[in-house]
Formats: structure tokens, C-alpha cells, sequence
């Protein structure tokens, strides 16, 4: 669009201040709003990881007991894998303009798509929960070797509540602040991890052997495979969140780009992993009472190995990371809880959202002792969400990429039909694929001393239960697909792809500020006025019984 079209159309060519309050909640965003690029999201994705709570992961390797090139193969696989898994749930921000959880509704209903929206909040709360602690003991302790600062209730409490308000504040004011500290904190925190390949270089030794001589000791592979999976699941942990982000993209964009910033942002996170296993091995050789499986505190550990003058990039490293992951985890749930909840607006949902999390951290921490139970959450979560983005990625296949983006609006607009209503709203092709898949997954979940599942020894002590759900989430939903075609109205002008259709009306839209089209025009069929009532994002009619 020109300038001139600009004006006609009383749409501003200023660009938005990055210290402006954003409007936007979940609806549309308006085309000429989307002026992010996947640089943009390869940014606000890999400044997300880039953290400190990335490194106590990679730390996870040692913990089980690998030497280092061991772990280092655990990292290499979980990180490829999670990222293959993670990257196609960035496209659903470009085509639709709205978050994932929105997104969701065209295959789990209109009702549906509270699912996405709930599993966001709670992977939110617990990773915002896991970087406020991590980084914050990692401020305190580094104040206190090289200030003298205490290590008392207070300390810990005035560091908690800076993370927190700082994160909070970033997120109120929206999209573009966040851009920009993450874009700060990308450079900064790289910079400081490669600064830790100095300080650390006299102290590592690549050798380190572990507790397992050989691939064929006993238990090797279930630490193994656990260390993957652990590191697997990091990238798993975006899959809500991408949409929050990339719905500033331009529709237009390359598909392949969009997926390529985020598969390569979550690649880039080698370097917090690569730092928190190299910084493992060295703590389990002059600290190894830190490495304790029993007990582990890897913050604490690398404070004992670290040198002096590296105190302070350690204190940078917490601040700037506690700063991205926070804002990442949390500015998305605000967002979607806006539309769940409609009374709400997206700042007053953040600000609820972020209080919320501020009084669970307090709690946890120095009430509830709950800061390794957290862990468990945070992980039976993400185990949860692995389905949910398996039924996504099969669903946009099946569709073709093709979205009504009117129609996934219902719900957050109070409406009632449309597309995506299926059975009172509810999907329940999608709806059973998922829970079958998250049940069975937990089933299986093993994590020794904090929770196994009741299948979770059948498999000698490994953890299966995320690629367990990842294949059971796929077979089902195409079985149900499958078995039970969806209605021809949820597939565009193409027809579906794969899987059969049905013909059957698609219920009109009705509710507050419904511009529903006349019963005639909303069969599956489709007619001349589908152009009129905008049915379709395209201009033309299709019929969709051409296609076999």
C-alpha cells in the first residue's frame, strides 16, 4: 500500500514507538501493523532460550551421568529433534494474524481452543516461575562473592520481585519493547557465554568420562535418552507461544522463512547448552557435591568453580536472561487470557496474569518449598502440549494452510457458528486425539524421585512418554479424520488434503456484531454470495464438490 492509499485509508505511515502501549489483543492484526520479519522472531524465539534456565538444562547430561561428549550427543539430538517439532507452529501466526491458541480453534472447535489457551498459561506460569528463581539465585549468589552481599530471605525476595516487575512492565508495554530488550539481550547474553569460554578454558577437560565406561553399561540409555528428551523439550515449550510472535509477520512471507527462523533460533541455543555442559563437567570434578542427583544446585556449583572476576558476567547473565525468558513466557499468556476472559483487556490481563505468577513465585519459593516440584510441572506440561502441537501441524497439512480468518474469531468476539462450530463448538475428532494422546503420554512419564507414571517402568526405567504422545497424538487424529470426515465448509477452495469431507451446512454466524450470510450461502457448498458476506478470504466462489 502507498502512501497515498495510506492516507486515503486513514492509516498511519509512523511507525509504532517501541514505549507505546500495544492495542492489539488476539483479534486480526490489520495488514499494514505487520511489519515484523523472521529475523524478528528468530530473535524473540532465541532470546527466549538464551538464558540461564536454558544452562541448568544443559547441565542435565552430567546429572544423569554422561561424560561429556555423551551429553553433548543427548544435547545435539533433543535440540534438532524439539526444533523439527517446534519450527511448522510458526506459520499459524502469518496466516492468521492471531495467536496459536486462536488458531487451534479450526481443529479443536471454537470452545475448543481453550485447551491451547490453558496450556500456554500454565507453561507460562511454571517457566516464568523456573527463570525467576534460577536467575535470581544467580544474582544473589554472584552479589554475594563479590560484594559480600547476604544470602538472606531478603536478598533473594528484592532479587525475585526485580526480575519480576521489570519483566511485567516489558510486557504491558507490548510486542515492539519486547523486540527491542530482546534484541539487546541476544548480543549481551552470547556475549557473556563466549566470555565464560575464557574463564573456564583452564578448568575443562573434554575427557570428562561420566559414570557409564561404554554405550553398553547398564543404564546408559535411559540416561541418554533422558538427557534428550529433557533437552527436547525446551523447544516443545515455545509451541503455544510462536503465534504471539509471528502474527506480526506479513502474510506474504515465505512459509520456509518463517519455519527457518524458528528452527534456527532454537539451533542457536547450543550456547547456553554448550555453557551449562561444559560448566556441569567442571562442577562434577572440583564440586561434586552440586552434581548430587539427590539435591542438585548447578547456580550454586558454578558459583564455587567460577573465577572471581567472572562473578559480575554471571550477575549479567541472570539479569539479561531472567529478563528475555520472563517477557517471552509471559506477554503471550496475557495476551490469549484476554480472550478467554473478554472483561479484560490485553494490558489489564497481562498486569492480572503477571501479579498471578509474582504471588505463586513468593509462595513457592519461601512457603510452599515448591521450587523442584515445579520442575515435574513444568515438564508434565510440556508433555501435554506435545499432542496438542501434533493435531496443529496435521491440521494445517489436512487444510492445506487454508483458514477462515473471520471464523476463528467467534469465540473471542462472543458468536455463536461459523466454520469451525462442528459440534457446539467442540471438535471432538481433535478433542479426543489429544486427550487419548496427553493421558497415555503421562502414563509413561519416569522421573526418578519426583514422578513416574503408573507405565512409567515398562520400558526399563526410560522416559518414552514425549514421543509416545507425539505418535500417539498423530495416529489417532488421521484415524479420526479418517474415520469421521470432517465438513467440506473447513477446507478451502483446494479441498482437503489426505483425508476425506463431508457435505454438511456450516451453521451462520450469530452473536454481538455477527455479519452472518443468509442459511443459503453458508452450505458447504458455497454460492455467489460467499464473495458479498465474506464467507471466504478470497474474493471468488469455489465449490468444493469439484474435487473428488
Amino acid at each position: 500500500m502507498s502512501r497515498a492509499d495510506h492516507a486515503a485509508a486513514g492509516v498511519s505511515d509512523r511507525a509504532p514507538s517501541v514505549i507505546e502501549v500495544e492495542q492489539h489483543g488476539v483479534e486480526r492484526i490489520p495488514d499494514a501493523d505487520r511489519t515484523a520479519r523472521p529475523l524478528d522472531l528468530f530473535r524473540l524465539a532465541f532470546g527466549g532460550a538464551n538464558t540461564f534456565a536454558t544452562c541448568v538444562l544443559g547441565s542435565f547430561p552430567i546429572l544423569f551421568g554422561l561424560s561429556f561428549w555423551q551429553g553433548l550427543a543427548a544435547t545435539g539430538l533433543g535440540l534438532v529433534v524439539g526444533a523439527l517439532i517446534l519450527a511448522p507452529l510458526a506459520v499459524f501466526g502469518p496466516v492468521n494474524g492471531t495467536n496459536n491458541a486462536v488458531s487451534s480453534s479450526a481443529h479443536l472447535g471454537v470452545h475448543g481452543r481453550v485447551v491451547g489457551s490453558f496450556l500456554s498459561l500454565l507453561t507460562a506460569i511454571a517457566f516464568f516461575s523456573i527463570s525467576v528463581w534460577s536467575s535470581g539465585d544467580a544474582l544473589v549468589g554472584g552479589a554475594h562473592r563479590l560484594a559480600g552481599l547476604p544470602e538472606s530471605n531478603l536478598s533473594y525476595s528484592v532479587a525475585y520481585a526485580l526480575f519480576a516487575v521489570l519483566v511485567l512492565v516489558v510486557c504491558v508495554y507490548g510486542f515492539r519493547f519486547m523486540l527491542l530488550v530482546n534484541k539487546i539481550a541476544v548480543a549481551a547474553a552470547s556475549l557473556l557465554f563466549v566470555l565464560g569460554a575464557f574463564a573456564f578454558a583452564g578448568d575443562f577437560d573434554p575427557s570428562y568420562a561420566g559414570a557409564f565406561a561404554s554405550t553398553a553399561a547398564p543404564g546408559f540409555w535411559p540416561s541418554f535418552i533422558g538427557a534428550a528428551l529433557i533437552v527436547l523439550s525446551n523447544p516443545i515449550s515455545f509451541g503455544a507461544f510462536l503465534g504471539d510472535w509471528s502474527r506480526y509477520i506479513p502474510a506474504a512471507t515465505p512459509r520456509v522463512r518463517v519455519m527457518g527462523a524458528a528452527f534456527l533460533a532454537q539451533l542457536a541455543t547450543i550456547l547456553p547448552f554448550l555453557f551449562g555442559l561444559t560448566t556441569a563437567s567442571i562442577i562434577a570434578v572440583k564440586a561434586s557435591e552440586y552434581v548430587d542427583p539427590a539435591a542438585p544446585n548447578y547456580v550454586g556449583g558454578l558459583l564455587a568453580v567460577s573465577p572471581a572476576w567472572y562473578f559480575l558476567p554471571v550477575c549479567l547473565i541472570a539479569l539479561i536472561g531472567g529478563m528475555s525468558t520472563g517477557t517471552t513466557a509471559l506477554y503471550g499468556t496475557g495476551l490469549d487470557f484476554s480472550s478467554v476472559f473478554p472483561r479484560f483487556n490485553r494490558v489489564q490481563a497481562t498486569v492480572f496474569i503477571g501479579v498471578l505468577s509474582i504471588g505463586f513465585i513468593f509462595l513457592g519459593r519461601f512457603t510452599l518449598n515448591l521450587t523442584q516440584s515445579i520442575s515435574t510441572f513444568a515438564t508434565l506440561i510440556v508433555t501435554c502440549t506435545a499432542p496438542w502441537m501434533v493435531i496443529m501441524m496435521l491440521g494445517y497439512v489436512t487444510r492445506r494452510g487454508w483458514y477462515d480468518a473471520e471464523a476463528l474469531q467467534v469465540f473471542n468476539r462472543r458468536q455463536r457458528g461459523g466454520r469451525y462450530w462442528f459440534t457446539h463448538g467442540w471438535n471432538w475428532r481433535g478433542m479426543t486425539a489429544w486427550l487419548l494422546a496427553a493421558m497415555t503420554a503421562i502414563l509413561f512419564v519416569n522421573i526418578p524421585g519426583q514422578f513416574v507414571g503408573p507405565l512409567g517402568g515398562l520400558a526399563g526405567g526410560t522416559d518414552i512418554s514425549l514421543p509416545l504422545g507425539l505418535a500417539t497424538a498423530a495416529v489417532l487424529y488421521l484415524a479420526m479424520l479418517a474415520a469421521f470426515p470432517e465438513p467440506r465448509g473447513v477446507f478451502g477452495p483446494e479441498g482437503p488434503r489426505l483425508v476425506r469431507s463431508r457435505d454438511v451446512p456450516v451453521p451462520p454466524i450469530e452473536g454481538p456484531d455477527a455479519t452472518a450470510a443468509p442459511a443459503a450461502a453458508t452450505t458447504a457448498r458455497g454460492c455467489g454470495e460467499c464473495a458479498r458476506t465474506r464467507l471466504l478470504r478470497n474474493s471468488r466462489c469455489w465449490t468444493p464438490s469439484r474435487r473428488v
